[in-house]
């Protein structure tokens, strides 16, 4: 009887906090639909004024990474981009280079946490290669996917061909079931701020900076409650399931932990302190941050269904179907499946004995290489 209570509190406690994701869904919800509906009040001319330097696909896609690493989160990131698309602001051929920079760019995290055992030589090995190897695949997946797609559309063309599966190709509008559940608060924000006496360009910018904190704010709550309510389960279960070995179930455990916490980061967060204790090797870890790729897309997925247009759901999918297929080539074709732990136990073995190199990693590629790439390509 005695341990009722705290038993009773406990499953309180989860069902409250499991509410309040809820609430934060709707939130960030909201603010992307207050994103779109800002860009659209600011009106064509400023749209292309601010897109006007983002021409040339290799910008675009340092400029996706850069926004990435600034806010530590592709989810925050996508749910920008789709709302960009579907205001008009952002072109579709444009916003997917933009998209594949963000992939990039969501790797720094755990890079970054792998820096915390540096003075540990056999742990930061372990660490580091761990996740150096997600930057790699990432970045082999933008060499081979970006030139391809460029040259041949096919994952814009597959995207789009996805949606009309799935919304219908008839020349409709796409009407997103969750669009109308977020118009009530937007459109009270809209009217309080022209009360407020903004309107034109101003209040486009006001809806837009409204949206932006919205999105990061309630996506960063959503990841630290489903944190609390399940990460350390999903530590012991990845821990006995890739103890048993890698490869498609990895992939599967990868999709599923990083839907459910909303964040790839903490997918491959938690693998890092795992594989630099020697629990699981690079070998068992690696499918996992693929499976992360593709869960972490269900977040612009559901950007997409409080946004308005077709293509807003259609640069979502591009999300979705470019982790796919870099699955299918860099990990389906067996020649390509060890080049990033190759690699990525390469860098590991020179940062062990040149501490500096990791740092100088660090910046080159999330920071210096993407300023250097705007710079040239705008």
């Amino acid at each position: 009887m005695s341990d009722r209570g705290p038993v009773q509190f406990e499953s309180a406690a989860r069902l409250l906090r499991f509410a309040v994701v809820l609430g934060l869904i709707y939130l960030f919800l909201a603010g992307v639909s207050s994103l779109e509906g800002g860009i659209k009040v600011m009106g064509a001319d400023t749209q292309e004024r601010l897109f006007s330097n983002v021409s040339h696909p290799i910008a675009g896609l340092f400029i996706g990474l850069l926004g990435t690493v600034l806010v530590q989160s592709s989810s925050a990131s996508t749910s920008v981009i789709v709302g960009l698309v579907a205001s008009g602001a952002l072109g579709l051929e444009a916003a997917v280079p933009m998209i594949m920079g963000a992939n990039l760019g969501t790797t720094v995290t755990n890079t970054l946490v792998s820096l915390g055992h540096v003075r540990q030589s056999n742990e930061f090995r372990r660490a580091l290669s761990a996740a150096t190897v997600h930057d790699f695949f990432n970045v082999m997946a933008v060499i081979v996917l970006l030139p391809f797609e460029l040259a041949t559309g096919l994952i814009s063309r597959l995207a789009t061909g996805t949606a009309d599966l799935l919304v219908g190709s008839g020349g409709a509008e796409w009407e997103s079931p969750l669009k109308a559940l977020v118009k009530a608060p937007v459109s009270a924000l809209k009217d309080g701020l022209k009360s407020a006496g903004f309107d034109g360009n101003a209040l486009g910018v006001s809806m837009v900076a409204v949206g932006l904190v919205v999105v990061l704010v309630s996506l960063i709550s959503i990841t630290k409650n489903m944190k609390q309510l399940i990460a350390a389960r999903l530590e012991r279960s990845m821990n006995r399931v890739l103890g048993r070995g890698g490869g498609l179930v990895a992939i599967v455990v990868g999709i599923l932990v990083t839907v459910a916490v909303q964040s790839s980061s903490i997918t491959t967060s938690i693998l890092i302190p795992m594989s630099a204790a020697g629990v699981i090797t690079l070998r068992n870890a690696y499918p996992v941050t693929l499976g992360a790729n593709v869960g972490t897309t269900i977040t612009a997925l559901l950007a997409a269904m409080a946004a308005s247009g077709s293509d807003a759901l259609s640069i979502a999918l591009v999300h979705t179907w470019f982790n796919v297929i870099g699955i299918l080539v860099l990990f389906g074709i067996p020649f390509l499946r060890p080049l990033p732990i190759r690699a990525a136990e390469l860098l590991a073995e020179i940062a062990v004995r040149r501490r500096t190199f990791a740092f100088v990693w660090v910046l080159g590629m999330f920071i210096i290489v993407p300023l250097i790439g705007v710079a040239i390509f705008r």
